[in-house]
């Protein structure tokens, strides 16, 4: 029993998911959500178990009564670990192992070992290494065996063990040492990540010069696919959670002459563990910097209001909670039902119904996309002179002319277009322009 937990992985073991809903709370007592998580760690799922609580059980959390319940479904089903979709303290955890005899994991900890199988990059797996450590460095007791005293060369405590300087006395117990390792680790994991973030960020302040827009969602909602669909950007896409967790950066051209940095971000669930949040900074980076937020949700989810929720949620946790946002209602395609549909529109009048795979609706996002882009409607004019070609050509693709008029060598330009793009203008012609409206 204290063998297994040695690793946190849940691949190929028989897991019982448990589901506690406190009744004063507004959670779903839906297992829909845990069961597609564990099955993306490679669980097999044998039985559910789901139970409303007056309140949390100190020792339990789900009280000594269900706790036996839980233990006979292990031994009817022969399960290896049992799965909460709740957060456990170290103490509940220890005490359900006694009961049930089988490991017991949190939500917390699953999502962690999803990560850990998705990272990729060098960053990602600082990120994931970081949050598994912060997360168990308060569970050491619970995770090993080897809680032994380690003493002097001579194998004894007392006074004049032989042995090498620095050894001897009544030494120290082996979880000390762990949690002196841990926290050793990850402090060098922090100074790394440290300097791997202040280079992301430099990286994406140089892009202050562009437009940037950041694709944020529920994960498994189709951010990947949105971002192939509008720049071939080739980058994974497949029907799983998580299923990447780098961010990938790709210039998007919705008209002549615009150029747009379209950024792709790890996706979220509810509840996303707050040491993953923490360590992920720098990469949802991405999305606080962004110009725009495209919040991509899957409208073929049962759970999809939750879901909105849960993505509002975490944005506003890491500062976004203001950004402007184009709600992009994704998977109208695998809609067979309308209805729930017309009410996610009839709630979110202004979001776009499109289908990154199929194509459907692209070209409004894009139409939409670009009314942004340019900001409010203002009208300048230019005085300019013929020779100047490239004062001209940049009205010309960023504007629509209202007016020319041509006095020998100068012309003068009626020009419509947005507030943004009056800061380039400006450093083209400054001494040459004037607003006449708006």
């Amino acid at each position: 029993m204290e063998k297994s937990r040695q690793t946190l992985t849940v691949r190929k073991e028989r897991a019982i998911l448990v589901g506690a809903l406190l009744r004063d709370s507004n959670g779903s007592d839906d297992l829909a959500e845990l069961t597609a998580l564990a099955e993306s760690a490679g669980a097999l799922v044998v039985d559910r178990f789901q139970q409303k609580l007056r309140t949390v059980h100190p020792s339990t959390y789900i009280g000594k009564g269900k706790t036996l319940q839980l233990a006979d479904r292990v031994k009817r089903f022969k399960a290896d670990v049992i799965i909460f979709d709740n957060d456990l303290s170290p103490a509940q955890i220890r005490e359900l192992e006694k009961i049930v005899a089988a490991r017991v994991l949190d939500r917390s900890e699953l999502i962690l070992d999803i990560f850990a199988t998705r990272a990729q990059t060098k960053q990602a797996k600082l990120q994931v290494e970081l949050a598994q450590l912060e997360y168990t460095y308060p569970r050491l007791a619970r995770m090993w065996s080897h809680l032994d005293t380690v003493t002097g060369a001579s194998g004894g405590p007392a006074a004049g063990a032989v042995g090498a300087i620095g050894t001897r006395g009544p030494g120290e117990q082996q979880l000390e040492i762990d949690r002196r390792l841990v926290s050793r680790r990850i402090n060098e994991l922090r100074h790394e990540l440290a300097g791997i973030d202040l280079r992301k960020l430099r990286e994406i302040k140089g892009r202050k010069d562009f437009f940037q827009i950041c694709i944020v969602g529920y994960t498994n909602a189709g951010k990947s696919t949105l971002l192939n669909a509008l720049t071939d950007a080739g980058v994974l896409a497949e029907d799983r959670l998580f299923a990447t967790l780098d961010t990938r950066t790709r210039k998007w051209t919705p008209a002549r002459g615009v150029e747009i940095l379209l950024s792709d971000t790890v996706g979220f669930v509810r509840n996303l563990p707050h040491q993953l949040v923490e360590s992920f900074k720098a990469t949802l980076e991405e999305a606080v910097n962004a110009d725009l937020l495209l919040h991509v949700i899957d409208v073929a989810s049962p759970e999809v209001m939750s879901q909105i929720e849960s993505v509002n949620q975490v944005l506003s946790e890491i500062g976004c909670g203001d950004k402007p946002v184009l709600e992009l209602l994704n998977k109208v395609d695998a809609i067979k039902d309308v209805g729930p549909l017309e009410t996610i529109q009839t709630l979110h009048p202004e979001a776009i119904a499109l289908s990154a795979k199929t194509g459907l609706g692209l070209e409004e996002l894009r139409r939409r996309v670009l009314q942004h882009y340019k900001g409010r409607e203002i009208v300048v004019r230019v005085t300019n002179s013929l020779c100047d070609g490239k004062v001209q050509s940049f009205l010309r693709a960023h504007g629509e002319i209202l007016a020319e008029h041509y006095t020998d060598s100068i012309v003068v330009l009626d020009v419509r277009m947005g507030q943004r793009q009056l800061p380039d203008l400006e450093r083209l012609c400054p001494q040459k322009l004037e607003i006449i409206q708006g």
